[in-house]
């Protein structure tokens, strides 16, 4: 890995590497700076949720927009409950049903949870992650952990250690290497400050399986240009997004595949191909990837497979349209806002 000399990248893999990365991460935390640690959806850049100076720190170093919201990591349910002003009995069956896991509740922030935060809304977005370093270090500082994904603003998540250092490693005194990211994409988000509750970022936990969770149908998770403030991270436009062109596009042979990349002016030999069902078998592309035909190890690989094109150098990237199913609603949202 590259970085800048005072970067520090510290392995999680044996139990003793493991506790000293744990406590060295909790100092830094401790100390009002920002660290890169695993989660099991994406890495996550990390400082204190309660000190604002702190918060500072991660919109300047993604260049994040001000008002897009950070999300709160805790490690349980008593350090949920501090961050929000009510818990009402959705959330419980919520927490009782996905965490610790891939979803965020959006509830009233406490008062404790400052405006950098929520980006000057009233509302937080409160996650118990399923990774358990991310979990252990939240122990060991005994505070929550504000912790957007470990990229520049915009670009792609990473979800090793290594796609940290690319982006960010000339930014960062510390990486922590928890292995790949076992999930793959971030966190399904759900507002229950809203009535009826909605599904504002999909992931990996569909709308369908939170529905039957609270007892409750959800309603549109669109953001509306009318409402004041974002309440969640990942609804801007365009986000999650490669260096290279991106299309998504649906084929039912190479032979269309090329007479849809004609019409779009793509000359073949710069296209980077991920596909999952119609695999081109001929020559003529820059490459072709295969990811696998299922959504949770689909969501697994994408976001490396994009890294991986962007460093061979893909002028253009084309990936087959997912399956307009439940469980690929994530991966779904993610795609159209990288291709926007």
């Amino acid at each position: 890995m590259s970085g800048s000399a005072s970067l520090e990248v510290l392995s999680t893999h044996t139990p003793e590497l493991f506790a000293a990365a744990v406590q060295r991460a909790a100092e830094s935390l401790r100390a009002g700076e920002v660290v890169a640690l695993p989660t099991e959806t994406v890495y996550g850049l990390a400082a204190n949720a309660l000190d604002p100076l702190a918060v500072a720190k991660i919109y300047e170093l993604k260049g994040r927009p001000a008002h897009n919201p950070i999300i709160v990591h805790v490690d349980g349910l008593e350090m949920a409950r501090a961050c929000v002003r009510e818990w009402p009995e959705a959330a419980q069956r919520l927490a009782g049903a996905f965490w610790p896991g891939p979803l965020t509740i959006v509830l009233p922030r406490a008062a404790v949870i400052s405006d950098l935060v929520t980006a000057g809304g009233d509302t937080v977005g409160v996650r118990w992650p399923q990774h358990p370093f991310m979990r252990a270090v939240i122990r060991a500082c005994g505070f929550p952990l504000a912790a957007p994904s470990a990229n520049l603003s915009n670009q792609l998540s990473p979800t090793n250690a290594d796609h940290v250092c690319r982006q960010l490693g000339g930014r960062l005194r510390l990486i922590v290497d928890g292995g790949h990211s076992n999930v793959g994409i971030e966190s399904t988000v759900v507002d229950l400050a809203a009535n009826p509750p909605r599904v504002l970022r999909p992931g990996m936990i569909h709308a369908e399986s939170v529905a039957a969770a609270t007892g409750k149908e959800m309603g549109d998770g669109r953001w509306e240009m009318g409402e004041a403030t974002l309440r969640s991270p990942g609804m801007l436009a365009r986000h999650y997004s490669p260096k290279a062109r991106l299309l998504v596009l649906a084929w039912r042979d190479e032979a269309e595949l090329k007479v849809r990349l004609a019409e779009l002016g793509v000359p073949q030999g710069s296209v980077s191909v991920l596909a999952h069902s119609h695999i081109p078998l001929g020559g003529g592309f820059g490459s072709v990837s295969v990811i696998p035909h299922d959504a949770e190890a689909y969501a697994r690989a994408l976001y490396a497979e994009l890294h991986h094109c962007d460093e061979q150098g893909a002028e253009c990237i084309v990936v087959e349209s997912p399956p307009d199913l439940p469980e690929w609603q994530g991966v779904s949202d993610r795609l159209r806002r990288a291709a926007a």
